[in-house]
């Protein structure tokens, strides 16, 4: 006669979570080892290990320089959810629809100087096209990514992305429609491959898009790249338009930024916690030497002849090393 088999109790929460002792978080359930393809390293995904992806994988994610026993550790400071990043996106696109109404009503465009005018068809209207290259980049980084807790802010960041693509656009068109007549609306591509101004920004971004191994693709992207780009171009760009009477480009600058800041911060703990692994400090600081001087070259050539406050550029790197500086970068 044989014994009669344990019964098992139900868990009250999904298993990866039962040993916190406590009610999971909203957070923690729908962000936390939704990954089935790193259990498996050798083969990511459940094909015969020598077909691309699994290769590419092996070569790219689990060959990182950029190590930690177990990244599935990680949490987003601000534990940002489907739902949340919506609702908040929501309040945002309700004040700039609103903002910009306003601006409409108020004849703002009308205001504008015709020298601004021309600048902004140079600094700002070819904008939409290194936003969209930080969200592919944002993107291919979320795709890689070896746990599931950092592919999700990456993919918001994609999405925060194309907040600028739009709105970019939109005011492209708005202003074009007033001023017909210095291209505005059809040359911003032919500006974005030869204007001198962006061709530091564009060198920058294309070589981030074509970084393969995920370990320096986030280093160059999130820690170099996009806050080089947004501090040029989001943060540059609206002190001259302050300097030029732009309220709608400054509120638009001022809306983007809240999203850089919330990118910052959970990048600044990834890091942190891919420091804490000993080796990881000698790794990054190389990928930092390799792209601190390609950022730096971006921001002086986009800034260096902008309509706007005198040593732009200098400030705006001296702001970026500090910003380096803070987040334990070598």
């Amino acid at each position: 006669m044989t014994d009669a088999p344990e019964v098992l109790q139900p868990l009250r929460t999904w298993s990866h979570l039962a040993g916190n002792k406590r009610k999971p978080s909203e957070y923690e359930v729908v962000s936390v080892k939704l990954h089935y393809h790193t259990a498996n390293p050798d083969a990511a995904w459940e094909l015969d290990r020598d077909v691309f992806m699994n290769r590419w994988y092996r070569e790219h994610r689990e060959g990182s320089a950029l190590t930690h026993p177990d990244w599935d550790q990680f949490r987003d400071p601000d534990e940002v959810v489907y739902r949340t990043y919506v609702a908040r996106q929501d309040d945002q696109e309700t004040y700039v629809t609103a903002m910009l109404d306003e601006h409409d009503r108020l004849g703002h465009d009308a205001t504008l100087s015709p020298e601004w005018v021309s600048a902004l068809g140079r600094w700002y209207t070819p904008s939409r096209y290194p936003a969209h290259l930080l969200q592919m980049a944002s993107a291919y980084v979320g795709q890689m990514a070896p746990a599931s807790t950092i592919t999700t802010p990456c993919y918001f960041q994609a999405a925060d992305e194309m907040r600028v693509v739009q709105h970019t656009a939109y005011r492209t068109r708005e202003l074009a429609n007033r001023y017909s007549d210095v291209g505005l609306a059809g040359d911003e591509r032919d500006r974005w491959q030869s204007d001198p101004a962006w061709q530091g920004l564009r060198e920058l971004l294309e070589r981030v898009l074509v970084t393969w191994d995920w370990g320096e693709a986030f280093v160059a992207l999130n820690l170099i790249a996009k806050p080089a780009h947004d501090e040029a171009v989001l943060r540059g760009l609206a002190s001259a338009a302050d300097a030029n009477g732009d309220r709608v480009l400054r509120y638009l600058a001022d809306s983007h930024l809240a999203d850089a800041e919330r990118s910052r911060r959970w990048s600044a703990a990834l890091l942190a916690m891919a420091l804490a692994v000993p080796g990881n400090g000698d790794v990054v600081g190389t990928w930092v030497q390799r792209w601190v001087p390609l950022a730096d070259a971006a921001v002086d050539t986009y800034l260096a002849e902008l309509p706007g406050p005198s040593g732009l550029a200098s400030a705006t790197k001296d702001a970026l090393a500090r910003q380096r500086h803070d987040i334990g970068l070598p």
